[in-house]
């Protein structure tokens, strides 16, 4: 017989003891047994017997349990007598240790490319893409030493560097069984993924291909993961350009993509009172997830060390309790977030995406998208932290701004992606990037997003929060309304323990109330604009106001604050016909030294 057929010796049973989930709990039904997925996969991956296999599931699915169930299976076989997993970050490292020692897999999550070997009573290692990357010739001669099966983390990170994807494929290549996971959609680059196979499509875009897929929405209504309800918040934005001109504009309103991403960015700015009234209505349902799932905990992801600070004082005045902050180039970031794992008394969290993807706090109820990154990786990736089910009718809550590319990345959490690879990105991908589009390559880094603040092309002057709407399963639920009102808590006051078609039920029933609530008034209709006019009257402004500096020496943002200050109303770009007529009037006047 030959040695790949022993593997149909063992059969589906071994490691029976494997629990579902990991750390520490198992989903409701589901213990004792593998899910209904797990089993399917790894019932094609015996008929298949491959090489490389991928297998994509939806983040809290379960596919460290998948995968430590296919290496029980090939090790108590004999098809393989070494084990390598890669992870993306030092911590996932011992999160992968812990959950292989639990099935009797000893491997070594401290091992340093300095060690050469590791320790006999191990029989395998965990490390990181960077540490293959660093000496790839030595992970190869590792590989080479025995029948090595490795098992690569979120795959899609090998792609993150041309040197990290060279090394993971000088390293591996020799491997008897290669097994690749990852659970959020693949990169938005075109950075080829090694042991990752490409299939041409009926476009002749070559993208790749999965062994086995399982995405949130058949979880969800498998029951594997939680429902996810995310509340979108608005408020009216103020803030200075790099010319000096005050701009103002309501977030989430139909704008450019410049005036939209910077009123995000006034949004996020921990000065402003966008942050610290979404903070409060966070902690809110915090507290009312907590009357019937005692342990919940929150989680903020911040976008630079910065930012993440002021957030978490914040938090600390609020909550009356000190909050967890998570910085990735804090040495004792894996011990702070095992921390505040085991410990239910704990409230928040606050992190710049160390905990985005892959670590495992299942406790994670509510969440606050406070950060300017926006690609659809890292985007489900970050709603991730918050899906996985530990109990029957867990309901996940994530607060974020009501910008277009977040609440349309909301409405598609089902949706199914694939890596493609030499895309051209379109005029309207272009137009939906957020503030920050470096993927994941500075994943773990600080990130300086007021690095623009402190040149002084950019200031966040002002900013309010407002209740703008609810979504869940791809619909739009609330007619908006003020901080505090009957409209928001109406959806803030939903119960923690809801099954999804509860949930949708519960959502429209406030939708009908709040429609019953509202006057039956009828507003006028405005006037249509005359967009050639108001183009015509902006440009003479302009020329005006170049004019008035040129006479006077003074800087053209200024002249357009003091027009404001005069008149009244916004800026330029937002001035309606009559103010800007007035504005022409005032400096007209200002040229011939009346005031």
């Amino acid at each position: 017989m030959e040695q790949s057929e022993t593997l149909f010796d063992v059969g589906t049973d071994v490691g029976k003891s494997l629990p579902p989930v990991y750390p520490h709990r198992a989903a409701h039904g589901t213990a004792g047994t593998l899910r209904q997925w797990q089993q399917e996969a790894l019932d094609l991956y015996i008929q298949k017997r491959p090489k490389d296999f991928l297998a994509v599931a939806t983040p809290g699915a379960g596919k460290t349990t998948f995968a430590l169930r296919v290496a029980k299976l090939l090790v108590e076989s004999g098809e393989v007598n070494r084990i390598y997993v890669v992870a993306p970050t030092e911590h996932l490292k011992r999160q992968w240790a812990d959950a292989a020692g639990r099935v009797g897999l000893a491997l070594d999550p401290n091992f340093k490319n300095s060690d050469g070997r590791h320790g006999r009573q191990y029989m395998g290692v965990v490390v990181t893409y960077s540490q293959v990357a660093n000496k790839p010739a030595l992970h190869r001669n590792k590989t080479e030493a025995g029948r090595t099966l490795v098992i690569f983390d979120e795959i899609h990170h090998a792609g993150d560097a041309l040197s990290w994807g060279d090394g993971v494929r000088e390293a591996f290549d020799p491997a008897v069984r290669r097994l690749a996971l990852t659970g959020t959609p693949f990169r938005s680059d075109t950075s080829p993924i090694p042991f990752v196979e490409y299939v041409e499509d009926g476009a002749g875009v070559r993208r790749s291909k999965a062994d086995y897929a399982y995405n949130y929405g058949p979880a969800l209504k498998d029951r594997v993961v939680r429902p996810v309800v995310f509340m979108a918040y608005s408020g009216n934005m103020r803030w200075r350009t790099s010319a000096g001109e005050e701009m103002e504009a309501q977030l989430g309103a139909a704008a450019t993509k410049d005036i939209t991403n910077h009123a995000w960015r006034t949004a996020l700015n921990p000065e402003g009172e966008w942050i610290p009234s979404v903070l409060r209505a966070a902690h809110q349902r915090l507290l009312k997830v907590r009357d019937k799932i005692d342990d919940a905990g929150g989680l903020v992801i911040a976008t630079d060390h910065e930012t993440a600070r002021a957030y978490a004082a914040q938090l600390d005045e609020l909550t009356g309790q000190k909050t967890t902050v998570v910085l990735s180039d804090d040495k004792g970031a894996s011990n702070q977030i095992e921390k505040f794992s085991s410990d239910p008394s704990k409230m928040w969290m606050v992190a710049v995406r160390m905990v985005s993807e892959g670590v495992d706090v299942p406790r994670l109820c509510v969440g606050v998208y406070a950060t300017s990154t926006s690609t659809p990786l890292f985007f489900a990736q970050a709603v991730g932290r918050f899906v996985r089910l530990r109990k029957k009718a867990e309901v996940a809550s994530v607060f974020l701004p009501s910008v277009p590319v977040l609440t349309t990345l909301a409405n598609e959490m089902e949706q199914e992606r694939d890596h493609a690879l030499e895309v051209p990105r379109t005029a309207a991908e272009d137009s939906e990037e957020g503030l920050d589009d470096e993927l994941l390559d500075a994943a773990n880094k600080e990130e300086r997003g007021s690095d623009q603040l402190e040149r002084g092309e950019f200031a966040a002057l002002h900013s309010n929060a407002s209740f703008d709407k609810v979504l869940f399963d791809g619909a739009e639920f609330g007619l908006g309304g003020a901080m505090g009102s009957e409209e928001e808590l109406d959806f803030l006051g939903i119960p923690g323990l809801l099954e999804p078609e509860q949930v949708s039920t519960l959502l429209r029933q406030h939708q009908a109330d709040q429609l019953r609530r509202k006057p039956a008034t009828e507003t006028p209709a405005e006037p249509v604009v005359d967009h050639r006019q108001l183009k015509t009257l902006r440009a003479t402004l302009n020329k005006s106001v170049s004019a008035y500096a040129a006479k006077t020496g003074m800087h053209q943002g200024s002249i357009h604050t003091k027009l404001r200050d005069a008149c009244g109303g916004p800026a330029v770009g937002q001035a309606t016909q009559t103010q800007l007529e007035e504005r022409l009037k005032k400096i007209q006047m200002w040229f011939v030294g009346r005031r």
